[in-house]
């Protein structure tokens, strides 16, 4: 049974991985349908192998299975596989990953359908599910690594998927170098492991680390750090460039230069997650190093809470939602600094339901306005396009915590597991995501009421051809808001409340860390968690952004005018992202072009050039030159040039030297 569970892992990997092939090679000779309907029906029967395997894993209580495909190399006693690891949270990963990517697919259909690169972005969309199947289903980090570099890669050809802009060109390339900067933290993190275990192996490490916990390592002249806190803020730093915290956040914004769908699949259950879902994985590690912890419970509150300040200026309907993300990214690092580990994957797949039904929404709108994702140029969409509103408006609800939305569930359970923590760090991370309750929904409502409230801004062209969007968009819609709604109360009881918690043995937290326990004994469950909603401060603000949104950008839009005037640098200091986009252009990027200058004039010109090459030249002409003058031709030159060799050789000898 064990045997077979594990080869329908593998299939379930395998199968977007054919769909990819098939497009990218054989697409042009299919033709557009035959093509689509393939890829999508490989990826539709890997979510039903994920939902058997799900239902195993976790609905039947099955042990975790541990299995070797294949062996890349060996050395000495340490093995480097190809192995699986399928236990309740892969199996509940793969699950979340493949259902948003199957509603991708069906949206692509529709929403790419004019494109030139159709059946391109169809391989891309597939490989990139494959590469993240394979990064949650490794048993090893070295296969972690594998599907870690695979959905960086396939994220640049997609984010640069029209390449043609200069914009898109950039930012693809944007994001490829900031998240090679993450995983040079993560390549020393799994160098480290493999230092102090001589394995790779999850399992083996995790046995191992209590061995390890006394060891330190001297880094600087009179400083020792503990060799598991430099494993796991190392890997820490590879997650923040995956899942985009402050300050390696700056390429995810720009990942919206990318079409539509695939910005639903980076930002809601993929990419961006692969990093939290990491973290959750080295649990064994990370519970050992309270510095680690501190460290996510401090840059996790600052992206949450800064980032949603900065979407409030925002104007890209795309935008808004991506500085969502990363606002909500920081909540799940928050809960993993916390040791909620299974608050932050329960967050990760009710995010992953909700913020794919924004994007998707959101691209609805964007198809009914002929590409026009300004939010200033929209208004009074709702009667045109009922289905999407409602569907944006679901999301938004989800989003903002309201009960009995899936987001009021697991982004309660986070505030409330941050408020249990002592970890340093715990008391500003609290007041952080407490404040973003209020920023969240002022954000995302302002986008609501800007886009489908307020008066009409489209462009009179346009408003005669405005329509709803083909079934094949709004189905995906649809679905996707049935979790968002639905998979809150579906999912707390057994991700927070029961006594056999769904992650089970996956998760490990120590006793004086057990934040979930705390809370559990507090709240009997989901029902009673709603019903005491009305009574929290968490929920009024949530209320009271709702109403300061309607306020400012329905009911009086010049009170936003004014506030603008009135707290100038603060706006400039929102609309420019606080700054980090310049400073790392000016630092980074003019700074290493201005480096390469100067090696260039001073190393290659004046050193190379100047002194190696045309100086040896200049030596030997000039000595060449001197010589001459000794070469007179007269006899009496070189009979005087004799007798004072002699001389002199007669003055060193009588003298002693």
């Amino acid at each position: 049974m064990d045997q077979i569970l594990l080869y329908i892992a593998l299939a379930t990997a395998l199968l977007p991985l054919a769909g990819s092939l098939i497009a990218g090679l054989l697409g042009k000779k299919l033709g557009h349908t035959l093509t689509h309907r393939i890829v999508v029906s490989l990826v539709g029967i890997a979510f039903l192998l994920s939902c058997y395997l799900f239902k195993v894993m976790v609905s039947d209580g099955h042990a975790a299975i541990d299995g070797v495909f294949y062996t890349w190399a060996t050395a000495g006693v340490a093995h480097f596989d190809v192995a699986f690891l399928l236990d309740r949270l892969s199996a509940s990963m793969i699950l979340s990953v493949l259902f948003v990517s199957l509603m991708v697919h069906i949206y692509t259909i529709g929403y790419m359908a004019d494109d030139p690169g159709y059946l391109r972005f169809f391989s891309y969309v597939s490989l990139f599910t494959f590469s993240m199947l394979i990064l949650v289903l490794a048993d090893n980090f070295l296969l972690l690594f594998f599907g870690w570099e695979g959905v960086g890669l396939v994220s640049y050809l997609l984010i640069g998927f029209w390449f043609e802009r200069e914009s898109a060109a950039f930012s693809s390339l944007k994001a490829f170098l900031v998240n090679r900067i993450g995983d040079i933290g993560f390549i020393l993190a799994t160098a480290a492991v493999f230092l102090y275990f001589n394995t790779l192996n999850y399992h083996t490490v995790f046995q191992q680390v209590h061995m390890i916990t006394s060891h330190t390592v001297h880094i600087l002249p009179g400083v020792d750090v503990s060799a598991i806190t430099l494993i796991c803020v190392l890997l820490f730093i590879g997650a923040m460039g995956k899942s985009a915290q402050v300050p390696l956040h700056v390429w995810l914004p720009d990942s919206m230069e990318g079409p539509t769908p695939i910005s639903a699949l980076i930002h809601a259950a993929t990419m961006v997650t692969a990093g939290i879902y990491m973290v959750a994985r080295m649990s064994p590690l990370f519970e050992f190093s309270t510095t680690a912890l501190s460290m996510m419970l401090v840059l996790g509150a600052t992206t949450a809470f800064f980032m949603g300040l900065v979407a409030i200026t925002q104007n890209d309907i795309k935008r808004v939602i991506a500085y969502s993300t990363l606002s909500q990214l920081g909540y799940m690092a928050v809960a993993l600094g916390a040791s909620a580990y299974d608050a932050a994957i329960f967050h990760l797949m009710t995010h992953a339901f909700f913020k794919a039904l924004l994007f998707l929404a959101a691209g609805s709108v964007i198809i009914a306005l002929h590409h026009e994702q300004d939010m200033r140029k929209m208004g009074g969409l709702v009667s045109y396009l009922p289905v999407t509103y409602l569907t944006f408006m679901v999301g938004s609800l989800a989003l903002c915590a309201i009960p009995p939305f899936s987001g009021f569930y697991s982004k309660d359970t986070i505030i409330d597991a941050v408020r249990l923590s002592t970890t340093p760090g715990a008391g500003y991370a609290y007041y952080c995501v407490l404040l973003g309750a209020f920023v969240t929904p002022l954000y995302m409502f302002r986008a609501l009421f800007m886009t489908f409230h307020t008066n009409e801004r489209t462009d009179f062209s346009l408003r005669d051809h405005i329509q709803e969007s083909p079934w094949v968009v709004l189905v995906p819609l649809v679905l996707l808001a049935i979790p968002s709604l639905f998979a809150g109360q579906w999912l707390i009881s057994p991700f927070i409340y029961a006594n056999q918690k769904l992650l089970g043995d996956a998760i490990f937290v120590l006793p004086n860390h057990n934040v979930l326990n705390q809370l559990a004994a507090h709240y009997e469950g989901a029902k009673l968690m709603a019903l005491d909603a009305g009574r929290t401060l968490v929920f009024w603000l949530s209320i009271s952004g709702i109403f300061t949104a309607w306020l400012f950008t329905a009911k009086y839009p010049n009170w936003s005018v004014l506030f603008k005037e009135r707290f100038h640098w603060l706006y400039r200091m929102l609309v420019n992202k606080y700054g980090f986009d310049e400073f790392n252009q000016t630092v980074f990027v003019h700074g290493t072009q201005d480096a390469g200058h100067l090696c260039y004039e001073v190393g290659d010109v004046k050193l190379i050039d100047g002194v190696c090459v045309n100086g040896s030249g200049r030596f030997i002409r000039w000595f060449a030159q001197a010589a001459r003058l000794l070469q007179s031709g007269y006899i009496y030159h070189y009979a005087f040039a004799m007798v004072l060799g002699v001389a002199l050789m007669l003055v060193w000898y009588v003298g002693g030297f």
